[in-house]
């Protein structure tokens, strides 16, 4: 499994749990598992147990950055994408920021709309300029 499958199967798992907040890593991958969409991947259990750790954290990013759009007032999709790739690009290393964006505006034009991949891009670029500057 490639990283980008792994970054979208922890998206859909995030976006599962925005529905059953109780359920873990292991309790979802059994759950995909029965309908054949699981493949095991390290790189998925860390990016969402690192994600659902960072929610707070990523969230006082969004609703500090974005304008008008607090996390209450966003698209499920969103909010999941914006979640995960501000916690790999400010908690795991090995990836380049570009690339956590760019994986996250691509999932967001496969999931969402234009707008909300435009919009996660906005977002993004000022957390790694942030980043950058800091």
């Amino acid at each position: 499994m490639t990283r980008k499958e792994a970054r979208e199967q922890a998206f859909v798992f995030l976006f599962e749990r925005l529905f059953s907040p109780e359920l873990s890593y292991d309790e979802l991958s059994a759950l995909a598992a029965q309908c054949r969409f699981f493949e095991p991947n390290d790189y998925t259990r860390v990016l969402f147990e690192k994600t659902v750790g960072n929610i707070e954290n990523a969230d006082g990013v969004i609703n500090r950055l974005s304008r008008g759009w607090k996390t209450a007032r966003l698209p499920r999709v969103t909010l999941c994408l914006l979640r995960m790739a501000i916690t790999e690009i400010s908690l795991i290393d090995e990836t380049p920021d570009s690339v956590a964006a760019n994986e996250a505006v691509e999932l967001a034009k496969t999931y969402a709309t234009a707008d909300d991949a435009q919009f996660i891009n906005g977002i993004l670029g000022s957390v790694i300029r942030e980043k950058t500057s800091a």
